[in-house]
């Protein structure tokens, strides 16, 4: 009888816990966003000219995202609204409020997994594909992705085409997205835990308009390339190479390369030391090929020093030697200052003032105010050469500067299970 009670028990506690597992089979979370950042511009991304007066600007994000998980399946929404303060009026009903994610993913045993619709492409160190979160509306792709992934190797095979209407005759696209269509495939191992050793391999084809609607015809550029990193603590140190060839939406011809190396140091997780450098081959302007590199779809922000003035592709091509530190005070507040030497890469036809463009220095702060709170701000000085001075237009004798104020509040609105 004793025996009989016992085997009742233990059914029945497995099936309560068989139960309560199907139960928490679903998952569901609310995300929410307010970014506010106060602007002062006094020279950003471009010079000023003696006596123009600098601008303060507001601008913020706001997002809302949905999550639903279950075994095999997830499905993403997410709507932002991205703006200046004061640009809509006070009453207007309609504002810039874009769906920035909508996606759904199935996964398959042994680690495959399908995903498809709107979504960031970030892969690395956001060098050619990344989420651009600098950006209040960020970098998104409307995108099949194939995949598999396990605890050493993760490939991802990702197409896209982009059309204007339903209704265009000969296929032509007017450039709403930057390219009509692209396929790429990135691979990645990690040599853990034998070696802090990570290396990717990535291959991209895109598809430019070469902008003539009666014929719609289309160029493609490709990009092939890796990136490796290297982790013997206390040390940090990665590289990539990337070679572009084929063609683009202008050109008949491409021929062109970035190679980067960095190295950072951690002092007792108080302080990091880092230093690199940065290659983009460029144009002479003696030829009508294009020998400057295209760093596509990437997070620039990151790249090149915070003022953003070598954003996207560089006719004359690229060199930056860059060093900076950042002190780790507690564990919420961060404080880090970095310096770069700017020239050009090739020597240009009719400059005469050597390759130097500029030196910037970059202060950032980031502290954590509460749990999902967090208050960043930074200041960056511009000193211009005479060459920058030549390509942007602006003054390089003026002082340039540019600082903000950012107030990031994130928090997880809703999480449960059933």
């Amino acid at each position: 009888m004793k025996r009989l009670t016992t085997i009742r028990l233990t059914l029945l506690l497995t099936l309560v816990t068989l139960t309560a597992a199907a139960q928490k089979e679903n998952q569901f979370a609310v995300d929410a966003q307010l970014r506010t950042r106060g602007e002062y511009d006094n020279g950003y991304a471009t010079l000023r000219s003696q006596g123009q007066e600098p601008i303060f600007y507001i601008s913020d994000r706001a997002r809302i995202a949905l999550d639903y998980q279950r075994k095999n399946l997830e499905l993403k929404a997410s709507v932002q609204h991205t703006g200046i303060w004061g640009r809509e009026d006070i009453n207007k009903g309609a504002g810039n409020v874009t769906l920035n994610e909508a996606w759904g993913k199935m996964t398959f045993d042994p680690g495959i997994f399908v995903q498809i619709g709107r979504m960031p492409l970030s892969y690395d160190d956001e060098r050619l594909l990344g989420a651009a979160d600098w950006n209040n509306a960020g970098n998104w792709h409307d995108a099949l992705r194939l995949g598999f992934e396990n605890n050493v190797h993760r490939v991802h095979l990702f197409a896209t085409y982009n059309q204007n209407t339903s209704d265009t005759h000969g296929g032509y696209y007017a450039k709403v997205m930057p390219y009509k269509q692209m396929q790429g495939l990135w691979y990645h191992v990690d040599l853990l835990p034998q070696m802090p050793l990570g290396i990717s391999l990535l291959a991209l084809n895109i598809g430019y308009e070469d902008g003539k609607a009666e014929s719609g015809h289309t160029r493609f550029m490709q990009t092939f390339g890796g990136y490796v990193n290297f982790r013997p603590e206390p040390f940090f140190v990665d590289a990539s190479f990337y070679y572009q060839r084929g063609k683009d939406s202008s050109s008949d011809y491409v021929s062109a390369f970035m190679a980067s190396g960095n190295v950072s140091y951690d002092v007792l997780g108080y302080l990091d030391i880092r230093a690199g450098y940065d290659y983009l081959s460029g144009n002479d302007g003696l030829n009508y090929n294009q020998h400057a590199f295209d760093p596509l779809f990437g997070t620039h922000h990151k790249f090149f020093g915070a003022m953003d003035y070598f954003v996207g592709r560089v006719g004359f091509g690229l060199q930056d030697i860059h060093a900076g530190l950042t002190g780790h005070f507690g564990r919420h507040v961060d404080l880090s200052a970095d310096y770069h030497r700017i020239s050009m890469a090739e020597s240009v036809y009719g400059f005469h003032f050597g390759k130097h463009l500029a030196d910037e220095v970059d202060i950032h702060l980031s502290a954590r105010i509460m749990k999902d709170v967090t208050l960043t701000a930074g200041y960056s000085m511009m000193f211009a050469q005479e060459n920058l001075a030549y390509i942007k237009g602006g003054d390089h004798t003026s002082w340039q500067d540019w600082a903000w104020l950012s107030l990031n509040i994130n928090p997880r609105i809703l999480f449960t299970t059933w």
